[in-house]
């Protein structure tokens, strides 16, 4: 049976490919997509996530709109990584409505009606996800699993402490680790072993001619290289690429704790490896990722996206 997900984003280049991961693998049952305002505002991933649910063939899976700002402090975007449309300027056809309503109610109403555990996958500052479990904790009882991207062990991409999602919303990521019954954490330090490369967009280009792989080889060219990882890294889909092929990582058990409020170590993540801290109202147990087969990734990447048209 495939395993039942809602995926929160804020597309973004890389969520841009997650999300067709998703789409093109049978193992999941995408049930809805949740937007929230990050790489770039909402008034912006809103139409890129329609865009890509279109693009994908998936018409079915409705996408909501979610929140446009933190919970606290001021929105904060990445356009100088992801352009100022959010797909460093790779125009897609635009998508259908977005579903009435709003994400945490969604993520609600999924939840309270699920007959099997479902699984989030947050891809994006973790407001939306935030909301929803904030107002009714006894749904976490539903939840299989949460899948973050978000966090570093080591220095952050978005300032020195602190990774962008973690950044964004910190006292969201907050209440999700210290609500959700299980999380799994696809950490940059995870995500910047992932480099995409003129020769492995060129192997993904030749696996296909379908709409969504040329437009992610195109979406891939045009990023730009990030000065801390001396490359360009494929973030978001890695924590897809858990659920579909969990044999190709390596884990631990850890405990994680988030620096809340305003100040240079705003997001930063305080990861313990090492069993030094105990589990308690600051530090949170989470599954953390540590190594991929990056090659492998990168072969059964291309394959799932020729599936699509």
């Amino acid at each position: 049976m495939a395993r039942a997900v809602i995926i929160d984003c804020d597309p973004g280049t890389d969520d841009a490919i997650a999300l067709w991961l998703a789409l093109a693998s049978r193992e999941l049952d995408v049930q809805a997509v949740t937007v929230v305002g990050g790489n770039v505002p909402l008034t912006r991933t809103l139409p890129n996530a329609l865009a890509i649910v279109a693009l994908a063939g998936r018409a079915e899976v409705p996408v909501y709109a979610g929140a446009a700002r933190p919970l606290l402090g001021r929105f904060t975007e990445a356009a100088r990584v992801h352009g100022a449309d959010g797909l460093a300027g790779v125009a897609l056809p635009p998508g259908k409505a977005a579903a009435p309503g709003i994400a945490a109610d969604a993520l609600r109403t999924q939840l309270r009606a699920a007959t099997q555990p479902l699984t989030l996958i947050g891809i994006g500052p973790a407001t939306n996800l935030a909301l929803a479990l904030a107002t009714e904790p006894a749904l976490c009882e539903k939840i299989e699993e949460v899948v973050l991207m978000s966090g570093a062990w080591g220095e952050g991409n978005f300032t020195p402490a602190a990774e962008f999602n973690a950044f964004s919303d910190p006292e969201a990521l907050a209440i999700v680790l210290a609500a959700a019954p299980r999380v799994t954490l696809a950490t940059l330090d995870l995500t910047g072993q992932v480099l995409v490369t003129p020769e492995r967009i060129a192997r993904l280009r030749a696996m296909g001619s379908g709409n969504c792989l040329s437009a992610a080889s195109a979406i891939l060219e045009a990023v730009a290289p990030s000065p801390r990882f001396h490359g360009k890294p494929l973030h978001d889909p890695c924590a897809v690429a858990w659920l579909l092929w969990p044999e190709l990582f390596t884990t631990r058990e850890a405990l994680v704790a988030v620096e809340c409020g305003t100040g240079p170590g705003q997001g930063r993540t305080h990861i313990d490896r090492f069993g030094r801290c105990s589990a308690d109202s600051m530090y949170r147990p989470v599954r953390l990722l540590e190594t991929l087969d990056i090659e492998t990734f990168f072969a059964r990447l291309g394959e799932r996206l020729a599936y699509l048209r």
